[in-house]
């Protein structure tokens, strides 16, 4: 790891003159909107999801497939694959769905008129309050329920664009940021860990968003399967994360939901689209 760095001094105004961001520097861009005009394809089902099986891909997937457990035949989806590195999230017809070019985005086709519904946390509102699943009634423990969903999305950007990017992706290591985003990432864990010292999932004895948006990331880390890093960040000090991430993984809902869109790892884990 590299503790010598050239110094940088910030120009007045920064322009955008050379790619940058490593592995992802290809679709990288200080600019919005589509670079291509493609329409997005529509199955039978539905919700239609356009994603790939990232962590933030995967709450949504495991969110349907634990609906279609419960029985509730109108969360019967189809899941595209959208090939992120090779940039099809900056199609037309994704950027219609979701103006900030990002996995996952859903399109609900159930309603009068189609409805959008992007960013992984919204998406798990939205099935949450349509289907009155996963989200306690009781006012304080549904209140819990969205701290830790929003907790979620606030923190995980440290720990994926973070500790993910410099550790894992950047084209050179630099000891101050992975320094950095690695003990925000141990900070995270730890309050995890303290939280979940007396509880079965994070709003008390009921399973939840919550638990459907956080396992993904935290539990991908306790596991020894975010970035190749359970042993630099000694994940084994994690002990109630990890048995709380350990009950997670034995649903089937889980199982099922982990596989969609994922084009990678053993063939047996993939199932690039559902329809």
């Amino acid at each position: 790891m590299s503790t010598k760095t050239t110094p940088y001094t910030p120009p007045a105004v920064w322009t955008w003159d050379q790619a940058s961001g490593g592995k992802f520097a290809n679709i990288n861009r200080p600019i919005a909107g589509p670079t291509h005009e493609k329409e997005l394809p529509v199955g039978k089902h539905p919700l239609q999801l356009y994603s790939m099986g990232t962590p933030n891909g995967v709450k949504v997937t495991v969110m349907l497939e634990e609906l279609l457990a419960q029985g509730h035949t109108g969360a019967e989806y189809d899941a595209w694959l959208i090939k992120i590195s090779e940039g099809d999230q900056f199609s037309s017809g994704f950027v219609e769905v979701n103006p900030n070019s990002k996995i996952p985005a859903l399109l609900d086709r159930s309603t009068e008129t189609p409805t959008r519904v992007f960013e992984s946390g919204a998406i798990l509102l939205y099935l949450a309050e349509k289907f009155r699943a996963f989200l306690p009634k009781d006012f304080a423990k549904r209140t819990e329920t969205l701290n830790w969903l929003f907790w979620q999305m606030g923190s995980a950007p440290y720990v994926g664009g973070g500790f993910g990017h410099f550790y894992a992706y950047a084209p050179e290591k630099f000891e101050y940021p992975i320094n950095r985003f690695a003990m925000e990432t141990k900070r995270q864990l730890d309050v995890l860990n303290r939280h979940l010292a007396d509880k079965s999932y994070m709003a008390g004895d009921e399973y939840s968003i919550a638990d459907i948006a956080i396992y993904p990331w935290y539990g991908n880390m306790v596991e020894g399967k975010a970035y190749e890093a359970g042993e630099f960040l000694s994940v084994h000090e994690y002990k109630h994360v990890q048995r709380w991430a350990a009950s997670i993984a034995e649903r089937p809902a889980v199982q099922r939901g982990r596989r969609i869109n994922r084009t990678w790892g053993d063939a047996s884990e993939q199932v690039p689209e559902r329809h």
